[in-house]
């Protein structure tokens, strides 16, 4: 009996629709990395990308648990000496909650050419209204 390793060509992908109202940031993002990588799968190959593309939505009712809204910083710098910036994840997840879960799910994805790729399938929306009807998305329960 031999190994069955999957192709580009045999690859067939699917429409997640995963709704984050009331899950906390990181059962959200775990969620969404394992359908867009493509490891729910049975014909899962780690060096083929076959992964799904994934609809977030709801995205500004992610919850994260603690005191993470106030502690919990996230930092930038900007390029110019001295100019690190860092920001509260409550006043981020405020003012820009898909930048939230896009950075939350970029973590956990393979930082090659599978990991950008994958990142590619994924979208992101604040509300619940998202522009893929046409692809027929299946709703995921988590």
């Amino acid at each position: 009996m031999s190994t069955y390793m999957a192709n580009p060509q045999t690859v067939t992908r699917d429409w997640y629709v995963l709704d984050a109202a009331g899950k906390t940031l990181g059962k959200v993002a775990v969620e969404a990395a394992v359908l867009l990588r493509g490891k729910h799968k049975v014909t899962y190959t780690p060096h083929v990308d076959c992964g799904d593309h994934v609809i977030v939505i709801n995205a500004s009712k992610v919850v994260l648990t603690g005191k993470k809204l106030e502690n919990k910083m996230y930092y930038h710098h900007t390029g110019y000496i001295g100019h690190m910036k860092k920001v509260k994840y409550g006043n981020l997840l405020k003012n820009k909650p898909v930048f939230v879960i896009k950075k939350a799910v970029k973590g956990m994805l393979p930082a090659n050419t599978l990991g950008r790729a994958a990142f590619n399938r994924l979208h992101v929306y604040a509300g619940e209204e998202h522009l893929h009807a046409a692809q027929k998305p299946v709703a995921r329960e988590f």
